[in-house]
C-alpha cells in the first residue's frame, strides 16, 4: 500500500493501467517503483490529462540515492520523467526549464536522458548549453570516466539533440565536426548522424553507410536510426540489405519516407521506391 491516502491496493508494476492509474502512481512519492512505471507509461500513451506535465516535472525534480530496497536504481524516475516529457511534444513545454536545469546534474545517466527530451521537444534554447557540454572535445567530454565504461559525457545524446533541435550555426557544426573521428562508432555515427541533418552535406551520409558493415550488431543497429532520423534517401538500398533485424531496418526505412521539406521537393518515384522496400521486409 503506498503512502497516498488511497485505499486501494497499487497493482503490480507490469499489470495493464489506465491513465488515472498512472497518475495515481506518479502521485506516490514514497514508491519509486511505481511512479518509474507510472512515468513510462504516461510517455509511452502520450498522455495529455493537464495533470500530467506537472506531475512529471516534480517527478524529474526528485533526486534520490540509489536504494536496492526500493527496486529501482539512482533517480530511475527522474529519468523516465524526462523521457515521458520528450514524448508529449508542444504539452511538454512549461518543462522545458526544469530540463535544461537537468543538463547540470552530476548523474550523466539523468543528463543524457534530459537532452535526448530536449532534442526530442525541438528546444532551440537547449542548443547553447548542448554546444557547452560538448565543447572541450572528444578528448575531455568524449573520454572514458575512470570507473566507468561511461564517457565523461553523454556525448552521443548530446550530438543527437542538436542535430535532431537543428540549429545549424557555425558554432554548432564546429563542435560537433572533432567527434566524427571518435574512437567509438557509436559516437562517429551519431556525429555524422547530427552534421548530416544540420548541412545536408552527403558524405556525412556516405560516413554512415560504410558503418553500417561494421561487425558489431549492435553499431549496425544505431547507425540505421540514425539513417532513419536523418531521412537520408540514397541510403535506401544500404539500409534494405543492412545485417540487422527486420524490424529495425522498417524503422529506418520509415524515416526516409517521413523525413521532413518542402512537398513540393519530394520525388513521389523515391517514396514509392523506399516504400517497396518495407512491403518486401514485411
Amino acid at each position: 500500500m503506498s503512502g497516498s491516502g488511497d485505499s486501494q491496493a497499487i497493482q503490480v508494476e507490469g499489470d495493464p493501467i489506465d491513465e488515472a492509474e498512472a497518475l495515481r502512481r506518479l502521485r506516490c512519492s514514497d514508491d519509486p517503483s511505481a511512479q518509474y512505471y507510472a512515468a513510462w507509461w504516461l510517455g509511452r500513451a502520450r498522455s495529455s490529462h493537464p495533470d500530467t506535465v506537472p506531475l512529471l516535472q516534480f517527478a524529474l525534480q526528485q533526486r534520490r540515492p540509489r536504494d536496492p530496497g526500493a527496486g529501482v536504481e539512482e533517480n530511475a524516475v527522474a529519468r523516465n520523467a524526462a523521457r515521458a516529457l520528450g514524448k508529449l511534444g508542444s504539452a511538454a513545454t512549461p518543462a522545458i526549464g526544469d530540463l535544461l536545469e537537468t543538463l547540470d546534474d552530476p548523474d550523466d545517466g539523468l543528463r543524457e536522458a534530459a537532452a535526448r527530451a530536449l532534442g526530442d521537444l525541438r528546444a532551440a534554447v537547449a542548443v547553447e548549453p548542448l554546444r557547452r557540454r560538448l565543447a572541450s572535445g572528444p578528448a575531455r567530454a568524449g573520454a572514458q570516466q575512470s570507473n566507468s565504461p561511461r564517457l565523461v559525457e553523454p556525448c552521443e545524446a548530446l550530438l543527437e539533440a542538436l542535430g535532431d533541435i537543428g540549429v545549424a550555426s557555425d558554432e554548432v557544426v564546429a563542435v560537433i565536426r572533432p567527434f566524427v573521428e571518435h574512437e567509438r562508432p557509436l559516437i562517429r555515427s551519431a556525429a555524422c548522424r547530427a552534421l548530416l541533418q544540420l548541412t545536408g552535406e552527403a558524405h556525412w551520409g556516405e560516413r554512415l553507410v560504410v558503418l553500417l558493415q561494421h561487425p558489431q550488431l549492435q553499431v549496425r543497429r544505431a547507425v540505421l536510426m540514425d539513417l532513419g532520423a536523418a531521412g537520408w534517401r540514397p541510403a535506401l538500398q544500404p539500409i534494405a540489405t543492412t545485417l540487422a533485424e527486420n524490424s529495425l531496418k522498417l524503422i529506418a526505412l520509415r524515416g526516409l519516407v517521413e523525413q521532413d521539406g518542402d512537398p513540393a521537393t519530394q520525388v513521389d518515384s523515391e517514396i514509392a521506391a523506399v516504400l517497396e522496400a518495407m512491403d518486401a521486409l514485411l
